[in-house]
C-alpha cells in the first residue's frame, strides 16, 4: 500500500519564515534575503494559508512566534540543516574535495611531509593543496583552510596544540671524529651554524647548558632550518636543531646529539582554523583529527 505524502511548503516561504523566526523581525529578515519586507509579509502569507493557523503574532509592537510558529520552527530549522550537512557531506566525500594547508616550511619539510601520506591513504577523496609559506592568518577566511604556525596567542581563531619543540646542538659524526665535542666548552673549538629566523637559539642554549665565554655569533649563517641541518650533516659546523624535526637525521646517523641538555622552546606549534564554514567543516574536522593523533604520537618519541 502506498501512502500519500504530504506536499512540501514553497521553499521561498520556508526561508522567509526561518529568517523572521530566527530575527523576530521581517525588516531584518528581508536585509537578509535581499527582498522588501513586503515581500516577507507575503511569503509568511502564503505559508500561513498553507498550514492552516498563523505562525506569528504581535506583542506590544513585537513580533513573536505563535505557538504553533515555534513548534514547526524546529522542524523547519531540521530540515535547514540536514540540508545544509548533506550538502557539505556530498561535496567532500563524493564529488571530491581540495584541502588547503598553510605550513611554515621547517614543518612541511621536516615533520609534515614524512606523515602526509597517511593522511591520504585514509582519506583519497581530499586533495591537498599544501603552501609553503607565512601567509596571513587573515586569508583563513579566503583560501586557506588550516595553518600551521607557532603559536604566540594572539589570533581569535580556533587552536589546538600539537607539540613543544626543544633546541640543542648536532653535528655530523665524521665531524665530530675529527674533533670531540667532550663538554659544551669545547663548542669553542668548532664554527657554529646559523638559522637566520632564529639566531637566539644559541644563546637561549648556552644559558640553559650554563656555557659563558663562547663567542655565539661566528660562524656561517643560512636563511632556512633545512639548510642549516643539510650544511652540519656535511660536516660545516655544529648546528642547533630542534626536536622533532631533527629526529629523522638522529635516527639514521647524519647528524648526532652531542650533550643532553636541551633549552624548552616558550612557542609550541599549533593547528589554526575558522569554523563557522559549513562546506569546510567536514574536510577540517577530518584533517583535525589526523593531525591531533599524529602530533600525539610526536609528543611519546623523544630524541
Amino acid at each position: 500500500m502506498i501512502s500519500r505524502l504530504t506536499p512540501l511548503p514553497p521553499l521561498a516561504a520556508l526561508r522567509a519564515f526561518e529568517a523572521a523566526a530566527r530575527h523576530c523581525s521581517f525588516t531584518r529578515a528581508a536585509e537578509e534575503l535581499f527582498v522588501t519586507q513586503a515581500a516577507i509579509s507575503h511569503q509568511i502569507k502564503v505559508l500561513e494559508d498553507w498550514v492552516g493557523f498563523p505562525l506569528f503574532r504581535r506583542i506590544n509592537n513585537k513580533l513573536v512566534l505563535t505557538s504553533q510558529g515555534q513548534s514547526y520552527i524546529k522542524s523547519v530549522n531540521d530540515g535547514f540543516n540536514g540540508i545544509r550537512h548533506g550538502t557539505a557531506t556530498l561535496m567532500s566525500k563524493e564529488i571530491g574535495t581540495v584541502l588547503t594547508i598553510s605550513a611554515l616550511p621547517n614543518f612541511a619539510l621536516n615533520w609534515l611531509m614524512a606523515r602526509l601520506p597517511r593522511f591520504c591513504e585514509a582519506h583519497p577523496h581530499i586533495e591537498i593543496r599544501l603552501l609553503v609559506h607565512d601567509q596571513s592568518l587573515d586569508m583563513l577566511h579566503d583560501d586557506i583552510d588550516v595553518a600551521i604556525r607557532a603559536f604566540d596567542g594572539t589570533t581569535s581563531l580556533h587552536t589546538d596544540h600539537l607539540f613543544d619543540t626543544e633546541s640543542f646542538p648536532v653535528a655530523s659524526p665524521a665531524l665530530l671524529a675529527r674533533v670531540p665535542l667532550d663538554t659544551p666548552a669545547d663548542l669553542a673549538r668548532h664554527t657554529l651554524l646559523h638559522n637566520l629566523p632564529t639566531m637566539e637559539d644559541w644563546g637561549v642554549w648556552a644559558h640553559a647548558a650554563g656555557l659563558v665565554g663562547v663567542d655565539l655569533e661566528h660562524g656561517h649563517k643560512f636563511d632556512s632550518y633545512a639548510l642549516t641541518m643539510a650544511a652540519a650533516a656535511a660536516g660545516l659546523g655544529v648546528a642547533m636543531g630542534r626536536a622533532p624535526f631533527v629526529l629523522e637525521a638522529l635516527r639514521d646517523g647524519r647528524l648526532v646529539m652531542p650533550f643532553d641538555v636541551r633549552a624548552r622552546r616558550e612557542r609550541g606549534w599549533c593547528l589554526v582554523y575558522a569554523g563557522e564554514d559549513e562546506g569546510r567543516r567536514h574536510k577540517i574536522e577530518l584533517f583535525r583529527a589526523w593531525i591531533l593523533d599524529e602530533a600525539r604520537l610526536t609528543r611519546e618519541e623523544r630524541a
